[in-house]
């Protein structure tokens, strides 16, 4: 896909507070024990063959160029083309309808103008799939529309996701928030380049504006067609859902769908040894990474790299992320205990299932 490019927005912020997102950005919570919820965004659009990609920064923006560096892990370190480290607006970004906020876009125009692309892929980090593009990209040539949008039957209600109104597979109404059976926004689409372009000039008295919310009064004028995707897709806006999405791997079906063996999710390599389990562990359906020491007793649980369950610990339902140690008699069940952390000897950290416990990452 010579003629695309791509465009990740990763500079907008969850409506509801978290001490997940206190110091870094969605973009780049960790999932899987090893991935960044960026990765699949970056990952879709490599995979089809897009080798320049712009990346719109937030104000946190230290943990994803951590983690993406120059691009290396999804050959993006190149001479043409390449990726593109890209300011965010000093205003923030909407918190309503979808994440594309028009100032962002404006502001670094230049991003667009320089490119003798056709099209343009846009994709926030909130929703994670792994989708053909290439697929994506024929119907929208065939069709013959100027936006196309990557869509999906909503299977419960969200109030954080945008929906579109449909007639015939195109556009009419957007809005924010999606019931069950509406058809929801996957925070993807691809655009004609010349358009965008020339959207800027049409919208940029109202750049304060969602893309979408600005084109709202334009759907007659504007074709926009959605694209039905019928794979696995998790939105994640708060921290029911990024749990639930963690969790959801735990199912093999879901793991062999979300990486299959043709389009594999890209992320940055680290140098560590492969798990241990010792004499006397027990772990079960629990999702390991390299790097872990397990003495104690893991269950229905995600553990990042180089954590340390100690002999008497018991880690449950739960998000483990890198670098933590649980102490010998420590219980942990229906938590999220962030990076670094320390949990004593002797000590639970109890959750329920309908309300994760959060220990926030390490300050030390």
């Amino acid at each position: 896909m010579e003629k695309v490019i791509g465009l990740i927005t990763c500079n907008y912020s969850a409506k509801e507070s978290s001490a997940l997102t206190e110091c870094r950005p969605v973009a780049s919570l960790p999932y899987f024990g090893r991935y960044r919820l960026v990765d699949f965004a970056l990952s879709n659009m490599v995979n089809c063959g897009i080798r320049t990609v712009g990346m719109v920064m937030p104000y946190n923006y230290r943990s994803i160029i951590d983690h993406v560096g120059s691009g290396k892990d999804w050959d993006l370190d190149r001479k043409n083309g390449g990726l593109f480290i890209l300011p965010g607006s000093a205003f923030g970004t909407s918190r309503t309808g979808a994440r594309f906020l028009l100032r962002d876009l404006v502001h670094n125009k230049a991003y667009f103008t320089r490119s003798t692309s056709d099209a343009v892929f846009f994709s926030t980090a909130n929703f994670v799939f792994n989708a053909d593009l290439n697929k994506v990209y024929d119907a929208h040539k065939e069709s013959g529309a100027d936006v196309t949008v990557i869509v999906k039957t909503a299977s419960e209600k969200d109030a954080d996701v945008t929906a579109f109104d449909v007639e015939d597979g195109r556009v009419c109404g957007v809005h924010h928030g999606a019931n069950f059976g509406e058809t929801m926004f996957l925070d993807c689409f691809v655009i004609n380049r010349q358009l965008l372009l020339d959207m800027f000039d049409w919208y940029g008295p109202t750049d304060y504006l969602d893309l979408f919310e600005a084109m709202s009064g334009d759907f007659g004028r504007v074709n926009v067609r959605t694209y039905e995707y019928d794979g696995y897709v998790a939105p994640i806006f708060n921290k029911r859902s990024y749990f639930r999405a963690n969790m959801d791997l735990l199912d093999p079906r879901i793991t062999a769908e979300l990486f299959p063996d043709d389009r594999t999710v890209k992320t940055k390599t680290h140098d560590t040894p492969p798990a241990k389990f010792e004499v006397g562990s027990h772990v079960l359906n629990s999702a390991v990474s390299s790097g872990d020491r397990i003495y104690g007793s893991v269950s229905d649980t995600i553990l990042g790299r180089n954590v340390i369950i100690e002999a008497g610990a018991t880690v449950r339902n739960s998000i483990v992320m890198q670098g933590c140690v649980v102490k010998s008699g420590a219980r942990v069940e229906n938590a999220i205990v962030d990076r670094a952390n320390v949990v004593p000897a002797g000590t639970e950290l109890r959750g329920t299932p309908e309300d994760v416990l959060i220990k926030e990452k390490s300050r030390d």
